[in-house]
């Protein structure tokens, strides 16, 4: 079973209807544990690969997934080895590696920690304020939503892993009506379409215990 990534152009924007009124179904789950999750440090779009536990809790995961049409992921080492360790698993592939589920950009806060944005920028994350650089939500919905239509035009009406990123995760919540929480590392939310321009949240989703998880906190990305 090869776990070669290849590219998904978002071109096609749009659901492609579902065969016979079914469903399509995305199971959106967050990566493993990065190195820079380990040392807590915000991320954006660096690109930190899996820490030894990320691997681990990606290959702990692979038994919780079930029967899946596809797996896409975000082009991010630490998104993109979570979907090859779960492809390798359950023998679905390849991986769709889709540019528009990159993570938000954390700007000058990427590669700190909480303490030196709390010491170089005072009061900030406090008063909910954001660097310059800092990617608002209607602008990373605006490559997330196209890059999910994308994705499930590959597979109408299947089901389909799709592994991001906290961010995303959060932000694409938000957009649905769901209020913002925790998204430790590999869990997520389903979402489901039968065809019409919007997207319906389902249930939250944990593909590892959660003594096994790691992350999650709400004002990192």
């Amino acid at each position: 079973m090869t776990t070669t990534a290849v590219s998904l152009s978002v071109a096609r924007v749009g659901l492609v209807p579902p065969p016979n009124g079914s469903t399509t179904t995305l199971l959106l789950a967050r990566h493993g544990q990065s190195t820079w999750n380990a040392v807590k440090r915000w991320q954006g779009q660096a690109d930190p690969p899996l820490s030894h536990l990320g691997r681990q809790q990606a290959a702990l995961a692979s038994a919780a997934v079930g029967a899946v049409d596809l797996i896409a992921a975000s082009p991010q080492l630490r998104a993109l080895e979570t979907a090859m360790i779960i492809s390798e698993a359950i023998g679905v592939g390849p991986v769709l590696s889709v540019d528009g589920l990159r993570e938000r950009s954390a700007g000058v806060w990427s590669g700190l920690t909480r303490d030196d944005i709390d010491e170089q920028y005072p009061g900030w994350l406090d008063d909910d304020r954001r660097p310059e650089g800092f990617e608002p939500d209607d602008q990373l919905l605006e490559r997330v939503l196209p890059a999910l239509d994308a994705i499930a035009a590959e597979s109408p009406g299947g089901s389909i892993l799709v592994v991001c990123h906290g961010g995303v995760i959060k932000t694409v919540e938000t957009h649905l009506g769901i209020e913002e929480g925790r998204v430790p590392n590999l869990s997520g939310r389903v979402l489901t379409s039968s065809g019409s321009d919007r997207w319906m949240a389902g249930e939250q989703i944990q593909l590892i215990d959660a003594e096994r998880s790691t992350g999650g906190d709400g004002f990192r990305v």
